[in-house]
This record gives structure tokens, C-alpha cells and sequence, in this order.
């Protein structure tokens, strides 16, 4: 085998892979062989008939055979003879390929390799530098923690006789549908609770405006029209008018902040014991929050003191990904009508137009930054042992809110491509950890 390497770029290669006429007869020897075992020829005991008799039959069905068992296992072995690492292995094409047999066949495959990256700027004597996050929990925030804990365990109760409604007002409505003064089966619905101002609708109506001011016992109609094209038959062309009755005017009555409270909300004791525990856990989730901050810091700072060729076929990847997630969450918030739409080949490729456009620069940084962390990673001898990955499965146990046995069902039916993606974002926290804790946060 011979294998000419050509240099295409930073972290391209061209390789020009010659196999042998000898490794070709063979391979076309070894496939005729095995097709003479498998068919059925009229005259001949099976394996028994005359290979020149296959070839006139089977030669371009053969001759395919043999260029898919040859691309991938001679590539392989050019890349190891060449001493190249590609970012992803990946077969050539095979399509339009001709091979014979008595001649050698050649064909080219085009790979990317890591480039080389000149860490630098991570740790002394040049750590990254971090602006101190001053931020602290006040009392007025656990006073604000107190009063939307006091606002969850608030009762209703009857508003003062003749109070009108306004934003923020409970009211019980009875609504009744009518079509030509008749009433409308199906439209009907008592006692249904209405928070005003929330803009929430109620059987397809918005009804805040014209509840605004009424009072108990108060009756508002509004009229909703249905064009001729409405699939409902009974309401086709129709306009349904809607009574609604002002039932119960209620409003909220917050309970007294005091020790009877703080017990109500739990293993507590007082209100000054409530207090501590509301400050102990904003303080947790506030130390959380700066640590991100200081952390998303890093990346853009990685991101820009280091420079490098990205690429490609890793951003097409990222790319595929990011696109999938959007679709799911198209699918997920606007269900079965998006997932129709999406269903067309046009829209469904302007969409992913669309989406790469968008996602192509986010795409490219991500790649980036996980570069840079893999890097380190080598550099400073990172290792993911079994611990870490026990950690990150409990992790997201409590995090989704699923038996630690599933989240380790999940990942194994991946198989090992998704052990490998669990183990590359370990690394990748590992990684950023390192540079953060080696950080220098201004005082």
C-alpha cells in the first residue's frame, strides 16, 4: 500500500491511498468466494461454479463489494501509516467508485487533525484576572423571600361589600354560552376561580377588560363571531354570546408573619429561625451564581487570548446537535401542528437554513472552548476516574428528578458513544475548575 500525504491547510490532509494489484486480487478473490457458497447455479454442486461464470453474473455487484470492504480497511491503516490523527474518523465516500481486478486501485480521503494550541494566559504566572463579584443577600431580599412564602400560604377570603374589581383581584364567575338566545352545549362552566390581570384566558375569551370595575352580582356579555370556515358546524358562521356572572368578589388575606407562620413552613421554630434558614440557602444559591459568572468569564477570556484553526467537520457536529435540540423544543412547546409543519421538506429546509445561520457562530465557540479545556486537560494530566462519573450521575438524578439506576440505563443504552460524551463534559468541568481555581480575583 502506498499512501501520499499532501498538506490542504493548518489541519487538512489530502490522502492518496494506493492498494496493491496483489491485495485487490485477493480481496476480489476472497468475495467471489464467498458469493459462490451463498447462490444457486443450475449444473454446479454449491461453491462448485467456475468463477468466470460469476464474473459474467455478478462482476458489478462483486467489484461494489470489494471497494466497501477495501475503502475502510485500508484507510485505517493509511491514517496509522501516516502517522495522522483525524478529529473524526470518518469513512470516505464510496459512491462513483470503479476498482478491477488485475490493476491497483487508488483513492483519496480528506481529514481534518487537531490543531496546535499555544496555551497560555490560564494559570501563573499569568492566571486569568477576575473583577470581584461584591454581591451579598440583604435583608430586604429575605424580606422579599418572606412575604412570597406569606403570599403561597395565603388564604381567600369574601372582599367588603360592594368592592369593584381591579388588577390583582379574585373573582368566581359563572359563564354560560348562548347561540341565537339558545343556550350552547358545552359552554357552560360555574364557579371557576379568576385572578384579574393575569391575562389568563377562559373558554377562548380575554376577559380582564371587561370584568375591570364590575361588582358581585354584576352580568357581562361579550359576543365572540366564528368565521364560516370553522370546523365545528354548530358554530360555523355563528356568534356565540357569552354570559358572564360576577359570582363572588374574593381577595387575599396574607397570614401574620409570626412564629405560628414559620412553623406552618416547615421544621421550624420561629420566625428568626425561618430567617436563618432563607439566608443560608440565598447565600448557597448566590455563591452558585457568582462561581458561573466568574466561570462563563473564563470561557470568553479562553476564547479570546487563544488562536487557532477550528475544525470544520466538529462545528458540523455541534452544528447537527444544536439543530436537533431546537427542533425538539419546537415540537415540545408548539406540539403535533410543528411537528407537521416540519414534516414538509421545504419548510423543514428553510428552517434548518435558518437555524444554522443562527447557530453557526455559537457553534464555532462552543467548539472552540472545548478545545482549549481539552488542552489543558492533557496538559495538566486530567483524569476522569469512576468516582467522577458516579458523582455526575447522582448529579443528574437530582437534577431530572430520576432513579440513579435509569440515569445509568440511559447512558449505558447509548453505548460507548455516549459514555464518551459523559466523560468529555466531566473533563470539560474538570478542565474549567483547574483554570478557576488558578484565577486571580481582584480584591
Amino acid at each position: 500500500m502506498k499512501v501520499e500525504v499532501t498538506e490542504l491547510g493548518p489541519i487538512k490532509r489530502s490522502l492518496k491511498i494506493e492498494v496493491s494489484q496483489e491485495d485487490v486480487n485477493k480481496q476480489f478473490a476472497e468475495v467471489y468466494a464467498d458469493l459462490n457458497r451463498q447462490v444457486r447455479i443450475p449444473g454446479f454442486r454449491p461453491g462448485k461454479a467456475p468463477q468466470s461464470l460469476l464474473e459474467q453474473r455478478y462482476s458489478k455487484d462483486v467489484g461494489e463489494d470489494v471497494v466497501r470492504r477495501i475503502i475502510p480497511t485500508y484507510y485505517e491503516k493509511a491514517i496509522r501509516q501516516a502517522g495522522i490523527v483525524p478529529i473524526v474518523v470518518e469513512v470516505p465516500p464510496i459512491e462513483r467508485v470503479k476498482i478491477k481486478k488485475d490493476a491497483p486501485f487508488s483513492f483519496t480521503a480528506t481529514v481534518e487533525i487537531k490543531p496546535k494550541i499555544e496555551l497560555r494566559d490560564y494559570k501563573a504566572p499569568n492566571p486569568i484576572s477576575l473583577k470581584i463579584d461584591t454581591r451579598t443577600v440583604t435583608d430586604d431580599q429575605i424580606d422579599k423571600a418572606l412575604n412570597v412564602l406569606r403570599e403561597r400560604q395565603a388564604q381567600l377570603e369574601a372582599a367588603p361589600t360592594g368592592a369593584a374589581l381591579a388588577d390583582g383581584s379574585y373573582v368566581v364567575l359563572n359563564v354560560e354560552g348562548f347561540v341565537d338566545l339558545a343556550p350552547l352545549e358545552g359552554a357552560k362552566k360555574d364557579g371557576h376561580l379568576h385572578k384579574i390581570g393575569a391575562k389568563l384566558s377562559m373558554m377562548g375569551l380575554e376577559v380582564d377588560e371587561q370584568l375591570m370595575g364590575k361588582k358581585e352580582g354584576q352580568v357581562v356579555e361579550i359576543s365572540q363571531p366564528y368565521p364560516a370556515t370553522h370546523p365545528d358546524q354548530k358554530l360555523a358562521g355563528k356568534t356565540v354570546v357569552f354570559r358572564i356572572t360576577v359570582a363572588a368578589v374574593k381577595q387575599k388575606k396574607l397570614a401574620p408573619l409570626d412564629d405560628e407562620f414559620a412553623k406552618d413552613c416547615g421544621p421550624y421554630q420561629s420566625v428568626a429561625e425561618l430567617k436563618e434558614k432563607l439566608r443560608e440557602e440565598m447565600e448557597k444559591a448566590l455563591k452558585k451564581d457568582i462561581e458561573e459568572t466568574y466561570k462563563d468569564t473564563i470561557l470568553k477570556r479562553l476564547v479570546e487570548t487563544h488562536h487557532f484553526d477550528i475544525p470544520e467537520t466538529l462545528v458540523e457536529r455541534e452544528l447537527t446537535a444544536m439543530i436537533r435540540h431546537r427542533v425538539d423544543q419546537e415540537v415540545r412547546m408548539k406540539g403535533r401542528e410543528r411537528a407537521t409543519e416540519l414534516e414538509d421538506p421545504t419548510v423543514r429546509q428553510e428552517a434548518f437554513k435558518k437555524w444554522r445561520e443562527e447557530f453557526h457562530p455559537e457553534a464555532q465557540r462552543r467548539v472552540k472552548v472545548g478545545m482549549v479545556l481539552e488542552a489543558i486537560s492533557e496538559k495538566e494530566g486530567l483524569t476522569v476516574e469512576q468516582e467522577d462519573l458516579d458523582a455526575e450521575v447522582q448529579r443528574m438524578s437530582s437534577e431530572l428528578r430520576i432513579s440513579v439506576e435509569e440515569i445509568a440505563r440511559i447512558v449505558k443504552s447509548g453505548g460507548e458513544e455516549a459514555m464518551d460524551e459523559l466523560r468529555g463534559r466531566i473533563m470539560a468541568d474538570k478542565s474549567l475548575d483547574f483554570v478557576y481555581r488558578h484565577a486571580m480575583i481582584q480584591k
